[in-house]
């Protein structure tokens, strides 16, 4: 794959997982319905879902920046525990495997991106 593609690949697959995570991150600031139902069924407090909610906007901050490969890295980690907690939860619930295999599927798109990303830095020098 060439480094524009690479780049162009990298890029709008990461506005697409940004916009995800803006639409679950202002959800969860506001507290909508949907959400809440969501946590009281697998059990967390839902006073967590603001908080959930202000760090998902601050990792697409975080993603969509360049000057600070390590606080990326420190996104993309989130992200991803995020994702592996989520199916962690839903198993321990016993939902079905297609709700569980949501934010597996999420984590693949998320590594992905990572492997891209990490080739689109080394092509363009960054950090």
């Amino acid at each position: 794959m060439s480094p524009k593609a690479i780049k162009n690949l990298y890029w709008v697959l990461l506005v697409i997982l940004c916009l995800f995570l803006a639409v679950d991150g202002i959800g969860g600031i506001t507290m909508q319905k949907q959400g809440v139902e969501a946590l009281n069924h697998i059990g967390y407090p839902t006073y967590l879902m603001p908080l959930f909610g202000i760090l998902k906007i601050l990792a697409i901050i975080a993603l969509i920046q360049n000057r600070y490969p390590t606080l990326k890295e420190w996104a993309f980690a989130g992200i991803a525990f995020t994702f592996i907690g989520a199916a962690h939860a839903h198993i321990m619930v016993k939902d079905p495997i297609g709700t569980t295999l949501f934010p597996v599927i999420f984590l693949v798109y998320l590594i992905v991106i990572y492997i891209l990303w990490n080739k689109y830095k080394k092509n363009e020098n960054i950090a």
